[in-house]
C-alpha cells in the first residue's frame, strides 16, 4: 500500500499532525514504538496548555490518542528504524517490514540524557528512574535525590516532595533555570535540600541497590548523599538515527526544519521537539504538527 504521509512519532506533533492529514482525506498512518503521547505521559501535571488550566500529562496524552483513533488514523507498533530515499517515494523501514509514502514526517521527539558516571547504567530502572510519575510512588515515605533544575527537575521534584520523606535536588548551576512559578512552588516544600553547583561524581550502591549519590560542589568538597531512589532530569537527546544518514540533523543530532517544517529533503518533514526550535512545549509541537500537515497537503499537489 502507498500511504499520502507516514508520521514517525505519537506525541503532541505526531499525533496533531495525523488528525489534520486524516481531515484532508488523505492516506496516513503513525508509527510508535513504545507508549503514545511521547514525554507528555512523564509529566505530572500541564498547566500552561491553553485550555485546561491544570491536567496530568498522561490524561492529556490519552485525550489526545483518543481524537487520532476516533477519526480513524492508523496507529503502527512499530519501531522505525531508517528512512530511505528512492526517487519521489519514501520508504519507511521497520524491523518487520518496509512501508512506503509520497511523505514522510518526523515527529520523533527526544529521550532522557544520562550522565555517564559510574553505576548509573548497572542501576538504571533499578534506583535511578527518568520518570517522578511512573516510579515515584515506589519511594512514598523515603528519601529520594533529583538531578536538574531545569523545568522537568523543579517540576517533578515539586511532585516527589508529596510522595518522600525527603527530597534532595542537585543542581550543576548557582540558580534554578525552571519557570518562576515552578521554582516558587518547589521552594514551599519543607522537606527539600538543594545543593548548587554540585555534580554528581558517582551513583553509590551495595548488594542491594542504589544507597546514595556522591557529588561534589565547587569548592572540590565531596558529600555523600543517602538515598532510596534518584531521578534524573539533565537534558534531552533527539531520537533521529533513522534519518541521520539524510543529512538533515545538526551537530547535536536536531533535525534543521524552516518555518513550513519542511527539511532539505523534498517530502520529509519534521514537527516539535525533534527540530531546531527557541521553545519545546506541547502548545508549540501541535503548532509544528499542524504546519507540517498543511504543508505535506501542498507538496502532494505536486508528487509524481
Amino acid at each position: 500500500m502507498l500511504y499520502d504521509v507516514l508520521i514517525v512519532g505519537t506525541g503532541p506533533a505526531g499525533m496533531t499532525a495525523g488528525i489534520y492529514a486524516k481531515r484532508a482525506n488523505l492516506n496516513v498512518a503513525i508509527f510508535e514504538k513504545n507508549v503514545p503521547g511521547g514525554q507528555l505521559v512523564n509529566y505530572n501535571e500541564i498547566e500552561n496548555y491553553t485550555g485546561f488550566k491544570k491536567m496530568a500529562g498522561h490524561e492529556l496524552a490519552l485525550s489526545m490518542l483518543d481524537h487520532v483513533e476516533d477519526i480513524g488514523v492508523e496507529v503502527i507498533y512499530d519501531e522505525v528504524t531508517k528512512i530511505d530515499i528512492e526517487g519521489h517515494l519514501k520508504k519507511v523501514i521497520t524491523p518487520n517490514t518496509t512501508y512506503e509514502a509520497k511523505a514522510v514526517i518526523i515527529a520523533t521527539g527526544n529521550i532522557p540524557r544520562r550522565l555517564g558516571v559510574e553505576n548509573e547504567d548497572e542501576l538504571a530502572m533499578n534506583g535511578i528512574s527518568w520518570c517522578a510519575i511512573c516510579d515515584g510512588p515506589i519511594y512514598k515515605d523515603r528519601k529520594v535525590v533529583v538531578i536538574g533544575g531545569g523545568n522537568s527537575g523543579v517540576e517533578e521534584g515539586s511532585y516527589l516532595t508529596t510522595l518522600a520523606s525527603h527530597v534532595t535536588l542537585v543542581q550543576d548551576m548557582d540558580h534554578l533555570t525552571a519557570d518562576k512559578k515552578a521554582q516558587e512552588i518547589l521552594l514551599k516544600a519543607k522537606n527539600l535540600d538543594i545543593h548548587y553547583g554540585s555534580k554528581v561524581v558517582k551513583f553509590l550502591k551495595d548488594d542491594k541497590g542504589l544507597t546514595g549519590v556522591l557529588i561534589k560542589n565547587k569548592q572540590g568538597e565531596e558529600i555523600n548523599i543517602d538515598a532510596d531512589g534518584v531521578f534524573e532530569y539533565v537534558g534531552m537527546i533527539p531520537v533521529t538515527d533513522m534519518v541521520k544518514h539524510l543529512g538533515v540533523t545538526n551537530d547535536y543530532g536536531y533535525i534543521i526544519a524552516n518555518d513550513k517544517m519542511e527539511t532539505k529533503v523534498p517530502g520529509i518533514y519534521a514537527a516539535g521537539d525533534v527540530i531546531v526550535k527557541q521553545i519545546r512545549q506541547v502548545v508549540t509541537a501541535t503548532s509544528d504538527g499542524a504546519v507540517a500537515a498543511q504543508n505535506v497537503l501542498k507538496y502532494l499537489e505536486t508528487w509524481e
